[in-house]
């Protein structure tokens, strides 16, 4: 059974929250999200089971869940549905696709850890609007958000990026910019003040400021 706070499940959660603690049935046995702690995680929903688009997603996941554990990340799901129905699910993948399903899946029929999180309005009267995904750091807390409406997948390899890119920002003290993939340059934090720009100062190289990957 879930569990949540009445606290939590009013709460808006935002980047740089810690996630709220909860106690679940999954795929893989109970749970508690804070036994994630010491790991990254990437908790992600779906609208519900036997869905095409949500298919897509947890096969390709499956499929890089070697290069999510090389990232020290673990991969967390959720859904409406009942237990039940995600083992059903999770057979039925294997049966048509030959891919063994190994992400922990819980069952939130409530909606309880939905609304907690923000996934689902707290209003709604049903799991259409979800498919959002929470990055998670180690001590617990949110250090990314994205949401997607029900028909658009996500993508893995952008999962897995930002995962890396928050890594690598975290671990020097540095600036990922657009489009960076593991080995791309990175940016230093700008060491100007802002009361020290005039009207009419420029962007020069002392400002924005590029670090090789190598350094």
């Amino acid at each position: 059974m879930t569990e949540a706070s009445d606290e939590n499940r009013s709460q808006v959660l935002r980047i740089g929250d810690v996630a709220p603690d909860f106690s679940a049935r999954t795929t893989m046995g109970d749970i508690t999200l804070s036994q994630y702690r010491g790991k990254w995680l990437v908790f992600f929903s779906h609208p519900a089971d036997f869905t095409p688009v949500c298919t897509t997603e947890f096969i390709g996941l499956a499929k890089a869940a070697d290069k999510f554990a090389a990232l020290n990340c673990m991969l967390l799901g959720l859904s409406v549905d009942s237990l039940f129905a995600h083992l059903a699910w999770m057979r039925a993948i294997r049966d048509a696709f030959g891919v063994s399903i190994t992400i922990p899946v819980i069952e939130d029929p409530g909606m309880v850890v939905g609304r907690a999180f923000g996934m689902i309005d707290a209003s709604s009267q049903d799991s259409a609007t979800i498919r959002s995904t929470y990055f998670i750091d180690p001590e617990g807390v949110i250090r990314a958000i994205t949401t997607y409406p029900h028909n658009v997948g996500r993508s893995v390899d952008e999962m897995l990026r930002m995962v890396a890119a928050l890594q690598r920002a975290d671990g020097d003290d540095v600036l990922t910019p657009e489009g960076w993939h593991p080995g791309d340059d990175v940016l230093l934090p700008p060491a100007v003040q802002l009361e020290n720009i005039s009207g009419n100062a420029g962007i020069d190289a002392d400002w924005f400021c590029k670090r090789s990957a190598d350094t």
